[in-house]
């Protein structure tokens, strides 16, 4: 480039003057030359280029609607699928529990005191009680049926935090003797106009006879509840102690807000209904056609109907269905259906066609009119154009040099102040700011702009990453001194008691995520008793990891002080039940060897059941009742089981963490390949013998994620006189 005066020549300047005198020069011409010729077509081509534009406009609009339809219909309905779903597995987990905690009662049941269950009080509505209630005709009175209350009321507690926890409208215990122990919070409505408490015939009722039949987890068609008329559905599963049904548990789930959302669903141009597992519509807004809702007795089967809707309602029921264009009751839909897969339903979305093709329509018929009052228009101005055209091109190029000369020159000034300060960033000086030199009102100033929020959004991302990375370092440096702190709280040097030899031990520890809630302990109580303990707390993480290190110091404590397993739980559970607010429990397995005669006393809080090798023989699960686990009510009395271990006897004991270990597949660990692991060498000392366990562990776990602590401990009896 050269500059003269200035002017630079071969610059910005020069080439925005050179294409605006060139382009007028082309105008000019061009225009000049085809305007009569413009004219004569402009109407033809005007005609063309609208009909064009409509097909187009209406193609678009039509394939837009489909992909936004495809799209909205296919994810909606795949929401209200996953919120119902959450609804129902809720309520199964509930059941579940329940089931789980009344078969502990039936399998140990000496472990539990005896505790009463009353009647219902109307006074009590409003507030959450568990309450009796009997079948006609039933005595209360008689020694077996209370027996069977005392033992079942100790699932109140349990029955209360799950109604009082959780969108449940009740949850209950039925027995085969015609005994129901049920929590809510409406008692009165268990009343009849005559004030006697309503027998209810609950061995007859559907939820019953059905979990009874299916011999599992059983859903109940929706129907209303018998003391309220709420509508909702029924989970119940059936409760076995060596095959024969001692209870069914289960809970009610009200679903009159599914039912009110399905109701408001219906406004002209389409509708969602709930379709069971029977094929029949369970909840619609629609009261008549094919898609009303109707009794069970009465329903019709939509997986054996005509045409699409059968083919739509099976696919449903099984996965999310892509947008099918379905004929029903003389009108079409857009149709697309997605599985509540805890229950077998499925929820069905519907669009009606023609409230989508409405949009096409309105489109076609306003560019009608667009271009009707265009072309009028357009012949008006045509006329009048033409007499000025003439004039204004030449004011036009009059004024286009003058202003290319002006334009060239105010373009160029700006960008030139642009570029050096761009040049001169650099080192600390990072930071572009604007000037009122940058401020020229079209892309120049947006340019200055773009570049002086880049500048800031530089420096402020510096900063961020600066404080991110600091912060980082700092969370993991905690986490890392919160490893260590964990791990220097349980023993880890072995041999531990290298002194003695009449036994050997070693203990491992490997937590799910930088910190865990399994703790194992040995220490000397005296010179002849060896204390063991094998904990799991329940949670992970570093919550976890505080309540350990004061279940653990509280433990070792008492057993130190001279309290034997069973004291020793009861106070330390008494200790850990006051201000639990975070509802924190732990099981643990405490046994005290006297280490010259192999006589032992273990209690058991809930934990799993240890392994016991005698010499010369295999691993063996050693199966005794225990009591639940710590921390979950004050007050529970834990018994002992009194064993003992011979020269050459190894005992092994450990958390879920090892049989409940699972695979990409979802398989579990389990108790059998855990004892093949054992056995694989079962003469090998304690520190092989972990190692064996983890080495199977990790073999069939693969690359799936650990999912919880693993900790065992493994303790050799070789009896006085022995060593190594």
């Amino acid at each position: 480039m050269r500059k003269f005066k200035n002017w630079v020549l071969g610059g910005i300047q020069q080439k925005v003057f050179n294409l605006v005198l060139y382009a007028i020069l082309l105008v000019v011409a061009a225009y000049t030359a085809v305007i009569v010729w413009q004219a004569h077509q402009l109407g033809n081509l005007s005609n063309q280029t609208n009909a064009q534009q409509k097909e187009a406009i209406s193609n678009m609009v039509n394939r837009t609607m489909d992909e936004q339809l495809t799209k909205s219909l296919g994810e909606t309905t795949q929401m209200e699928a996953n919120i119902a779903d959450d609804m129902f597995a809720d309520l199964t987990s509930a059941v579940a529990m329940m089931a789980d905690y009344t078969g502990k009662l039936y399998a140990n049941p000496s472990a539990y005191p005896t505790k009463d269950v009353l009647p219902p009080d109307a006074s009590t509505d409003g507030q959450t009680t568990v309450q009796l209630l009997t079948e006609a005709g039933i005595n209360t009175k008689d020694p077996a049926i209370a027996q069977q209350i005392a033992l079942v009321g100790n699932v109140s507690d349990l029955l209360s935090s799950l109604f009082e926890n959780s969108k449940i409208d009740s949850c209950y215990v039925a027995l085969p003797s015609g005994v129901m122990i049920l929590a809510d919070d409406h008692a009165s409505s268990k009343f009849a106009d005559d004030g006697t408490i309503t027998p209810i015939e609950m061995t007859e009722r559907p939820w019953y006879t059905g979990a009874v039949e299916k011999g599992g987890v059983y859903f109940t068609d929706v129907s209303a509840d018998v003391f309220t008329g709420n509508v909702g559905i029924m989970c119940a599963t059936p409760v076995y102690r060596d095959g024969e049904l001692v209870a069914v548990v289960g809970a009610d789930l009200l679903l009159n807000d599914m039912a009110q959302s399905v109701e408001n669903s219906a406004d002209g141009s389409g509708f969602v209904c709930i379709v069971n597992d029977q094929g029949h519509v369970v909840f619609s807004p629609m009261t008549e056609g094919s898609f009303r809702a109707q009794e069970s007795s009465q329903a019709t089967d939509l997986r054996q109907a005509r045409g699409a809707i059968a083919g739509l309602v099976q696919e449903s029921l099984e996965g999310v269905t892509a947008p099918t264009i379905v004929e029903v009751d003389g009108r079409i839909y857009y149709m697309c259906g997605a599985p509540i897969n805890t229950v077998g339903w499925a929820v069905i979305n519907a669009v009606d066609q023609q409230a989508t093709d409405a949009v096409t329509a309105g489109l076609q018929e306003e560019f009608d009119g667009i271009v009707d009052s265009a072309q009028a228009k357009y012949g008006e101005s045509l006329s009048q154009a033409s007499t000025t055209i003439v004039v204004l091109i030449v004011v036009v190029m009059a004024l286009a040099l003058t202003g290319a000369l002006i334009l060239a020159k105010r373009i160029v000034r700006p960008l030139g102040l642009i570029t050096d300060r761009v040049q001169s960033l650099g080192g600390d000086d990072l930071q572009f700011v604007m000037e009122d030199d940058y401020r020229t009102g079209d892309e120049v100033e947006a340019l200055a702009e773009s570049f002086a929020k880049l500048s800031a959004k530089t420096l402020q991302y510096v900063d961020e990453v600066t404080r991110v990375t600091a912060e980082k370092e700092r969370i993991g440096a905690e986490l890392n001194m919160a490893t260590a702190i964990q791990a220097s709280q349980l023993p880890r040097l072995f041999p531990a008691f290298p002194n003695r030899p009449e036994f050997d031990l070693f203990a491992s520890m490997d937590p799910a995520k930088e910190v865990g809630g399994d703790f194992y302990d040995f220490f000397l109580v005296d010179d002849d008793h060896v204390g063991l303990v094998m904990a799991d707390v329940s949670g992970k993480g570093v919550p976890a990891a505080l309540f350990m290190m004061v279940s653990r110091l509280l433990l070792k404590s008492r057993l130190q002080g001279g309290e034997n397993p069973a004291e020793a739980l009861m106070n330390v559970n008494d200790q850990l039940c006051e201000d639990n607010e975070a509802e924190f429990f732990v099981t643990v397995w405490v046994a005290i060897v006297q280490i010259s005669t192999g006589e032992g006393v273990a209690a058991n809080a809930g934990h799993e059941h240890p392994v016991l090798r005698r010499a010369g023989g295999s691993y063996e699960l050693v199966v005794y009742r225990h009591a639940p686990a710590l921390g979950l009510m004050e007050g529970i009395p834990y018994a002992e089981h009194s064993f003992k271990i011979n020269p050459g006897d190894s005992l092994f004991v450990y958390t879920d963490g090892v049989p409940e270990a699972t695979n990409a597949d979802g398989e579990v660990f389990g108790n059998d390949r855990m004892l093949k692991a054992l056995n694989q060498n079962p003469d090998a000392a304690p520190e092989e013998v972990l190692a064996n366990v983890r080495a199977g562990v990790d073999a069939f776990v693969g690359d799936a994620e650990q999912f919880d602590d693993l900790t065992m401990l493994c303790f050799a009896y070789k009896g006085e006189g022995e060593t190594e």
